[in-house]
This record gives structure tokens, C-alpha cells and sequence, in this order.
């Protein structure tokens, strides 16, 4: 037989040997543990009176045979109710397997006119062999005083003065009782704020919270559009009754451009000469908190009308600053006189900023003249013809 057919025969003769043996001693109990024990995590609790609490337990047997074991409670104040519970339902009795444990509750109903103080319940498990005791101390004291924490997702997110900041906050009530949590936000001057639910839109200023649960809702915070860049701080606090909690989180503005044009001296108006290239200076102007930057530049007019600058773009003005391009505007040669708007526009990577310009038109004193010689024409063919007939 080839040798590799024996090494796999010898592989799962040894593990059908040792596989019982391994799956014995996950049950097995402790080294020198032997008998059955009632356990639980807390064996003394703090209740409200006119309150319920559920008290988890355990039956554990360790290297005893499965013995059939009747479960009672004593103890019990009057006008008290306590209730074993296993798989949901009240129970009597139980038989946890050898080197298993059964999992029980131990319900405990309090009358709200129930005295403070401490009283001592004790949980009993008797079979034929084995008998063991758990006494679990309960203390019925007044309303716990609410406790409350908040703690926010993401503390800093960053954006331009144009950006809306929203902020996730999960807010945890550790108290013993329903809370009703109500919240606001600290913000730096001129700053929006509004709370909403974490998945909803609908704007609240409150939400309740069951004991020792947890809910989420939403900061949206909009700054002012003429804010700096910098670093903005909003606190947030949630209150019930007498807990309240905080939280900060920080908004990271970055510089935003701002551009506007406008004539030379503040002047939106000029003249031009119908047909005739007026050439107009324009100030470009960034007054925002970052440079601007690829400034393209172009104009309309009504039709007819030719608008070029020079230069056509902007590489870039810092912050506070300005250039002066030329505005280059040709009315058409049969331009009516009167006033008419022209609109300039400046435009650098989302930012843009617009102005519209009066332009006064007036013809040509050449048309004027041609338009004089005509009508003198005239009146001396009008003047030769009345006296060449007039003697007839």
C-alpha cells in the first residue's frame, strides 16, 4: 500500500480517537468544582418603587448527573411580585445537562407605595441530591438622578463661507428612566443653526429617549457668506430635568474669493460714438479672503453691439486688490442716439460677479455735416427752381 495512503489512514484513525475526548473536555468543569450553583452578574440592584427589574440567572451543574430541580422564590414583601421566567415564560423547575448551565430571569414587580429601604429575596433550587440558595438584595430608593451624554461623529469638518456644515450626534440617555432631551447650539454671531432628526428633515429642538437607550439627530450650521477664513468653534448642550451634556465641534473655513467690477472712480456710465470703439476702464476687484483666480472676462449688449476686453483673463489678485482691464465697446454704425445698458461680467471658478453700464450714444458730427450739405443742396435747388419759374 503506498505510503501516502497509510499516512491519510493513520491522520483519521487519530482523529476519530481524539475527537470524543476533545469534545468532552469543552464541558468538562473547572478542577475541582463539583456540584450545582445559582449565579448571577448583579446580586444587588436599585429599583424606583412602582418600577419593574429583570434580573438575569443561571442554573449551573457541574460533573452531577441531570437532576430535576423545583425553583422558588422567598422573601418576597408584601404587595411585592416576583416571577421566575425561563424561555419567556414562567417556570417551576429546570434541569440543566451535566456541565451545562440553564439561563432564568428572576421579574420583580414593585407597588409605588412600596417603602424605601433594602429587602433581601432569596431563589431557591431543591432536587432529590442538591439544594442552593441565591439571595439578591434589592434597594428601592427615590428617582435616580438622569445622566446624559452626547458625543459628535465627525467634530470638524472643513468648507468655504458658502459650504452648510452638518453635523451627526448620537446622544445616549444612561439614566433609569424616559427622558425627554432638548438641545441647543452655541455658535459664533450671524451664524444659522437648526437641529433636525438623523434621517429626517423636519426641524425640532427636543426628542425623547427611552432608559439606556441612544438616539441620533443632526446639526446643519450655515456661516455668514462674508465670513473670513479661520476656525469657528459651536458647542452643543442637551438637557433633561437635571442632566445636561455637551459637545464641541469645529468649522474649518477656507478663504473664498470675492470679485465685482466697476468703472474707474466708482462710475457704471460712458459715452460712445455710434460706429465708432470707445474703449472703457474697468476695475476688477477681489474683495473676498482667497485669491482669484483665471478671471475671464466678457460683456452683452443689445444687438449689434461688439464688447472685447483687454486683457480677455485675469491670472490672479490677491485678496484686497484689484487690476484694471480695458473695456472695449463699439455701438453699431447705425445706433440710434440715446442711452443704453451694457452688461460686464467676471468670472473665476464658480465665483462670478456682474455689472450692467450705461453707454450714452450720439452719431457722428460727420453725419451731421453730410446731413447739413444735403438739406443746403436742397434749398438752393428749391431757391434756383422758385426763381427760374417765378419770372415765367
Amino acid at each position: 500500500m503506498p505510503r501516502r495512503v497509510l499516512a491519510l489512514l493513520f491522520a483519521i484513525a487519530f482523529t476519530l480517537v481524539t475527537l470524543p475526548t476533545a469534545l468532552a473536555s469543552n464541558h468538562e468543569a473547572p478542577a475541582g468544582i463539583k456540584g450545582i450553583f445559582l449565579l448571577t452578574d448583579y446580586p444587588a440592584v436599585t429599583v424606583r418603587p412602582g418600577a419593574a427589574s429583570t434580573i438575569s440567572l443561571r442554573l449551573q451543574n457541574y460533573a452531577l448527573p441531570p437532576e430535576n430541580l423545583k425553583l422558588a422564590v422567598s422573601g418576597v414583601p408584601a404587595g411585592w411580585t416576583a416571577t421566575l421566567l425561563g424561555g419567556g415564560q414562567p417556570v417551576a423547575a429546570a434541569m440543566p445537562l451535566t456541565n451545562q448551565s440553564v439561563s432564568l430571569q428572576l421579574r420583580v414587580d414593585v407597588p409605588a407605595t412600596a417603602a424605601l429601604g433594602t429587602h433581601t429575596l432569596t431563589v431557591t433550587a431543591t432536587g432529590s441530591s442538591s439544594q442552593v440558595s441565591l439571595p439578591i438584595a434589592i434597594t428601592l430608593a427615590k428617582d435616580l438622578p438622569a445622566k446624559l451624554s452626547v458625543e459628535a461623529q465627525l467634530p470638524s469638518l472643513r468648507g468655504t463661507a458658502k459650504s452648510s456644515f452638518e453635523y451627526q450626534f448620537n446622544i445616549k440617555n444612561d439614566s433609569g428612566r424616559n427622558l425627554v432631551v432638548s438641545f441647543t447650539a452655541d455658535a459664533p454671531q450671524n451664524f444659522e443653526t437648526s437641529f433636525t432628526e438623523q434621517y429626517g428633515s423636519q426641524e425640532i429642538s427636543s426628542i425623547p429617549i427611552e432608559a439606556g437607550q441612544s438616539k441620533g439627530i443632526k446639526l446643519k450650521v450655515r456661516p455668514p457668506s462674508t465670513i473670513g477664513a479661520g476656525s469657528y468653534p459651536v458647542k452643543v448642550t442637551v438637557k433633561s430635568e437635571d442632566a445636561t451634556a455637551e459637545a464641541s465641534v469645529k468649522l474649518e473655513v477656507a478663504g473664498q474669493p470675492r470679485i465685482n467690477l466697476t468703472g474707474r472712480d466708482g462710475l457704471l456710465s460712458a459715452s460712445a460714438e455710434a460706429g465708432v470703439e470707445r474703449t472703457v476702464p474697468i476695475l476688477v476687484t477681489n474683495t473676498g479672503t482667497a485669491p482669484a483666480e483665471d478671471i475671464e472676462l466678457s460683456g452683452s449688449g443689445p444687438s449689434g453691439w461688439k464688447i472685447e476686453f483687454q486683457p480677455k483673463t485675469i491670472e490672479s489678485i490677491p485678496p484686497g486688490q484689484n487690476k484694471e482691464v480695458q473695456a472695449q465697446i463699439t455701438p453699431p454704425p447705425k445706433a440710434v442716439a440715446g442711452d443704453y445698458v451694457v452688461t460686464l461680467r467676471a468670472s473665476a471658478r464658480g465665483e462670478t460677479a456682474s455689472s450692467d453700464f450705461r453707454i450714452g450714444v450720439r452719431t457722428s458730427t460727420q453725419w451731421w455735416v453730410v446731413g447739413a450739405g444735403i438739406i443746403a443742396v436742397a434749398l438752393l435747388v428749391m431757391v434756383g427752381a422758385v426763381a427760374r419759374f417765378g419770372r415765367r
